[in-house]
């Protein structure tokens, strides 16, 4: 009996060492430190933000170098703010641009950033000004499934009119 719980402490003990490698492996392979890494913080605003969410990566040529923080409503401008870091020793110019971008067809959203050539750099709590928002791709299918919403003879039944039409 005793040699019975022998082998059973010492199998109990190879699964917990599995274990235990799996979780080194996915700490190391998430771009994650345990630590905290550091970096500075920037800001881009953009009209649409569908499916981004905070935790979601920054990207530079397909490179991550930060994290999405945060996501707000400016109340001025009826824009989506969006709050995120750059590891530190990635300079971005002023000309640099932001895009939401999807990970494959179906994959999920991230920012993604295009370097300029300008030689001022954003200083930390700066502005990324020139920014394009994320693309409903519903919409995109559903216009290249149906054509476009309107035509010559005044539209589709059950469109809205013209403007310029006369009211009856």
């Amino acid at each position: 009996m005793a040699r019975h719980s022998v082998i059973e402490v010492v199998t109990g003990a190879a699964v917990l060492l599995v274990a235990g490698g799996f979780l080194v492996y996915a700490v190391a392979n998430t771009g994650e430190h345990l630590g905290g890494g550091g970096g500075y913080r920037l800001n881009a605003a953009f009209d649409h933000v569908d499916g981004l969410s905070t935790g979601a990566d920054v990207r530079i040529a397909g490179v991550k170098v930060g994290t999405v923080e945060t996501i707000t409503l400016d109340p001025k401008t009826y824009e989506a703010d969006v709050g995120f870091t750059v590891q530190k020793g990635v300079a971005l110019t002023t000309d640099s641009s932001a895009t939401i971008s999807t990970d494959g067809l179906l994959g999920g959203k991230y920012l993604a950033v295009a370097t300029g050539g300008e030689d001022t750099v954003i200083k930390p709590g700066g502005t990324i000004t020139i920014t394009q928002g994320s693309v409903n791709l519903e919409a995109l299918i559903g216009k290249y499934i149906f054509g476009s919403t309107g035509s010559k003879s005044g539209g589709t039944a059950g469109s809205p009119k013209p403007a310029d039409a006369p009211v009856k």
